[in-house]
């Protein structure tokens, strides 16, 4: 049995079924984590829902494009998307309760290893971090909340307070968890920049350059960010200097032996490759994209 975790689809079906033959997948023994965008941009996002909805034991955590999707089921009337196939498919509303009944992330303390789409809050502990995804996870489960997903959209608050309530507590973990990519030593958000790490301001760092001290040793699996290159083991760490985070410098040296960030998103929407990751054994695998025109 071997377990895969595998970087945003994007609804690149042809590409799926080409990595799940490279991989020898065994539905009946092995185990598939997704790290959310399932859907939108690319050409068969339906087909992507069906199948990874018939999978037996798939773990599934929402990416930003999957919450639109999720918004657009609720009658929200946003126009930039692909997804007319799913609203219009005949078990479109079966597809859409099983999709929000999906985690914002997911941690398996048997296998050390934790499933996100985007990020993780720097001042957030693994403890704090599963709760408020949970309090996400329950709002997008209940029934009279899903006409209220617009409520989700936005920028603000870029800070994280405790006090924090309704939708702009709510707000702010859909944001990390779906969207992060950079932010200041001290918590502010950056969602202006979304390039490859140097691109932005000097004073925002990636989320992975600050994490929690009750991280170590967790290997933290992401997608979302295309433009970094699968294995993370090679990030700079020459922002250090300006984190308050002093447990920084043990992670990275532990991660010469054990990379702990290990972003999977390798752009298959844009033309590059869709790549799965063997938990056991931190071997990647990928296939490229069939064409590098993008459905946007």
């Amino acid at each position: 049995m071997s377990t895969y975790a595998i970087g945003d689809i994007h609804g690149c079906y042809d590409e799926l079924q080409r990595l799940l033959e490279l991989i020898a997948f065994d539905d009946a023994q092995d185990q598939l984590w997704f790290t959310g965008d399932l859907v939108n941009r690319g050409p068969q996002s339906l087909a992507v829902l069906r199948f990874i909805k018939r999978l037996k034991n798939a773990i599934v955590v929402l990416g930003n494009h999957d919450i639109h999707l999720l918004a657009l089921a609720a009658k929200d009337p946003f126009k930039d998307h692909t997804l007319q196939a799913v609203l219009a498919a005949p078990d479109c509303e079966e597809l859409v309760e099983w999709l929000r009944r999906q985690r914002l992330l997911y941690y398996d303390a048997t296998l050390n290893y934790l499933i996100v789409h985007a990020g993780i809050y720097p001042l957030w502990s693994l403890t704090q971090v599963r709760q408020y995804a949970a309090e996400v996870e329950s709002f997008l489960q209940c029934d009279h909340d899903l006409a209220n997903l617009r409520h989700l959209y936005g920028n603000e608050p870029d800070y994280w307070d405790e006090v924090l309530t309704g939708f702009e507590r709510l707000r702010f973990i859909t944001n990390v968890l779906t969207r992060l990519r950079f932010c200041t030593a001290t918590g502010k958000l950056d969602f202006k920049h979304a390039g490859k790490v140097g691109s932005q301001p000097p004073e925002y760092l990636p989320w992975f350059e600050m994490i929690h001290p009750t991280f170590k040793g967790i290997s933290i699996i992401f997608g979302h960010w295309a433009a970094l290159s699968a294995g993370q083991e090679n990030y700079s760490s020459a922002a250090l200097s300006v984190s308050p985070y002093n447990h920084l410098v043990e992670l990275k040296r532990e991660k010469v032996h054990r990379p702990q960030f290990l972003g999977i998103d390798t752009g298959c929407v844009w033309g590059r490759a869709l790549t799965a990751l063997r938990l056991e054994d931190h071997q990647m695998f990928s296939v490229s994209a069939n064409t590098k025109n993008v459905i946007s």
